[in-house]
């Protein structure tokens, strides 16, 4: 079960290049081309699908944007944040 978390205790959570803006966590990253940006988006499926916590995204040729929220708490949630470092850790990060 999700643990609902304030703005602020997702803030000072530590996450690299990771802002709340509409509360969620939100994030836009640029990649060299269309595959890349896809194979990036591949491989935050696989997690997604073992965490079952499924991120907001949009995609158009280099660029992702990504939002994370916990529809079972009404808002941020420790998932996201487990989520947003999953991310992070794909990107090297």
């Amino acid at each position: 079960m999700a643990t609902k978390m304030t703005e602020a205790e997702v803030a000072s959570a530590g996450l690299a290049g990771w802002s709340v803006a509409d509360g969620k966590l939100h994030r836009e990253l640029k990649f060299a081309d269309f595959a890349e940006a896809w194979g990036f988006m591949s491989r935050v499926a696989l997690v997604a699908e073992q965490m079952n916590h499924h991120p907001e995204w949009f995609n158009v040729w280099s660029t992702v944007r990504i939002d994370l929220s916990t529809h079972d708490v009404g808002g941020l949630s420790d998932l996201d944040v487990a989520m947003a470092r999953r991310i992070n850790g794909i990107l090297g990060e």
